[in-house]
């Protein structure tokens, strides 16, 4: 088996080695027993996180906003949600994480703002309001019957309409999402401008970076036509076509870099939604093109998504992840670009409840398992707080009040009300849920075995119920194990650093199925000169599973694993269940 060779190789750069920790501002501490996580709470806890060997910090939106979407409809860009804190305790972590030669990332909501923000206040307030081109507005479309209806057929992302009507002006306004998230028009300089003042509010600051949110929603057609019809029985049709990766797209985002980014050396990273083709993400990200540092594409956050969308049933395949690996790894170095490595985020279940088993007497391996092919992988490596300890998806047990985010409390209804309103038909849609709600990877950090895991204090009511497993899951019981899942993520990422020029900038080759059979999934990782080589082998079965990886892998060493036999012989590994291992050709 041959690494493939990368065109040139890249250059070293902090945001290429870092590793990135997410952290759900309402879900990871509470200071002051409100109830809800705050910025002093992760202040409280950098030594930790860094203790982890993580370089910087992505926070969600922490921005003013009335919360109908947690904090992604944003109501004041230069200002903190006060229940947080303020734009002072945001200074302080920006110092402190500097101090520790760490860097802060935040969440660029720019596709949209909240209904509550000032600019669509002044947009709304009449046809002739000097903001009224910030946002789209459009007449009605009037049936001959005299019935009123919006000017496309377009759905909205949380379902229903994505046209709302404005009483006051006679118009209706499009809000991809919730109706009290109002899309910006992009094609309006004036606006464009006024939203690079406000990112340079936070650069100026200190602030390292960005992930974007809904990146390439910003540029939509500017007819905004009607979408096909794809799905007969339904009223509104999903309009991506038009409103995703639009004709302007690539031009707003060279010009924010060249205008904004570039003279702060900002690092980027873009929520690609609907994506296309590889082309089409490649383009954004292509060294040569001057765009972006880094996407998130989303393939690998939907390998159980049904084909009619995520709340439909699509059991997860390890054939499915070998694909999209051997893709992006050997697709983005040939224009240059870089990957992001990730399993989870802010709108995913568990990967562990996903992807591997978070059964008893499983869910400490399949962890180490998932976090070994997070390590070996070349790009910038992003884990959610919790991941380090393998928090896993709520219980099964749970019923649907537990569900309380929008997305998929908005689909639960929207279903129910199709069936009737009769709950004993909903089995399927709640399978669903408990799989892939965003409800999962928002639930309370957990800390420690005490009432409310040490989310808050024991007299506080979380904003969102704590996992009823913490009190043998958290960090303390983790702390001093050395066979802990949190103890084995410090000694990966250890391994991951140390050996950078294999496991993070060097070369990839996928080993088939044909190999190893559909249910392992094993590569070959290289150095750029070839020397050092590693094999990465990682079972998603729970059963003991032999791969026949071949001779000219005799004698390798083990890396990383939970085994006692430090070497392969005559040309075979024997996995556990769940297990993953690597073996390279450096040691003696």
């Amino acid at each position: 088996m041959n690494c493939e060779r990368v065109p040139g190789g890249l250059e070293h750069s902090w945001w290429r080695d870092a590793v990135v920790y997410q952290i759900y501002p309402a879900s990871f501490l509470d200071s002051n027993g409100d109830g809800l996580g705050d910025l002093q709470g992760i202040i409280s806890k950098l030594d930790y996180i860094q203790s982890l060997g993580v370089d910087a910090i992505w926070l969600s939106p922490i921005f003013a906003s009335p919360q109908h979407d947690m904090g992604y409809d944003i109501s004041d860009y230069r200002t903190i949600h006060p229940p947080y804190g303020s734009v002072e305790q945001v200074e302080y972590l920006i110092k402190s994480l500097h101090d520790r030669s760490m860097r802060l990332l935040m969440d660029l909501v720019v596709n949209h703002t909240s209904s509550e923000h000032a600019w669509f206040k002044e947009s709304r307030s009449s046809r002739s309001a000097a903001k009224r081109d910030w946002y789209f507005w459009r007449d009605p479309i009037y049936l001959p019957s005299g019935s009123r209806q919006p000017p496309n057929n377009w759905s909205s992302i949380f379902g229903g309409s994505a046209w709302h009507y404005d009483d006051e002006t006679g118009q209706y306004y499009l809000a991809l999402f919730l109706p009290s998230q109002p899309d910006l028009n992009w094609a309006n300089e004036e606006m464009r401008r006024a939203a690079y003042d406000d990112m340079r509010f936070w650069l100026g600051r200190g602030v390292d970076g960005f992930r974007i949110d809904s990146m390439n929603l910003m540029s939509k057609h500017a007819d905004l036509p009607n979408a096909e019809i794809v799905r007969p029985n339904d009223e509104f049709q999903s309009g991506e076509k038009w409103f995703a990766s639009g004709p302007r797209m690539h031009e707003y985002i060279r010009e924010m870099r060249a205008d904004v980014f570039e003279e702060y050396k900002a690092m980027t990273v873009g929520e690609l939604a609907f994506p296309k083709d590889v082309e089409a993400a490649t383009n954004y990200v292509a060294q040569d093109r001057r765009e972006l540092n880094m996407l998130f594409t989303g393939d690998v956050a939907d390998m159980d998504f049904g084909v009619a969308g995520k709340y439909h049933r699509g059991d997860f395949h390890p054939g499915r992840l070998r694909a999209i690996t051997d893709l992006w790894q050997t697709e983005m170095p040939k224009v240059g670009g870089w990957n992001t490595i990730y399993l989870e985020n802010h709108d995913s279940g568990r990967s562990i409840s996903r992807y591997a088993s978070d059964a008893p007497e499983h869910r400490s391996v399949s962890a180490k398992m998932l976090a070994t092919y997070l390590c070996t992988l070349s790009g910038t490596l992003f884990l959610l707080a919790g991941q380090e300890i393998g928090m896993a998806n709520m219980p099964k047990d749970w019923g649907v009040e537990h569900y309380v985010d929008v997305e998929g409390r908005n689909h639960y209804e929207s279903v129910l009300k199709a069936r009737g309103g009769d709950a004993s038909k909903m089995t399927d849609v709640l399978r669903e849920l408990r799989l892939k709600a965003r409800d999962h990877g928002r639930l309370p950090m957990q800390w420690d075995s005490t009432p409310n895991a040490g989310f808050s204090s024991s007299s506080a009511t979380p904003w969102k119920n704590v996992n009823s497993d913490y009190e043998q899951w958290n960090v303390a019981r983790q702390l001093d194990d050395p066979h802990s899942v949190l103890s084995y993520w410090k000694r990966i990422l250890a391994v991951r650093k140390a050996h950078a020029d294999t496991f993070i900038y060097g070369r990839f080759a996928m080993i088939g199925a044909d190999v190893t059979g559909e249910n392992v999934v094993a590569y070959e990782r290289c150095s750029q000169d070839g020397e050092r080589k590693a094999l990465v082998v990682l079972n998603f079965s729970e059963t003991v599973t032999d791969v026949e990886v071949g001779d000219q892998y005799e004698a390798w060493r083990l890396l990383m694993g939970n085994r006692t036999d430090d070497q392969i012989v005559a040309g075979r590994v024997t996995l556990g269940a769940f297990e993953g291992v690597i073996y390279c050709s450096w040691l003696d």
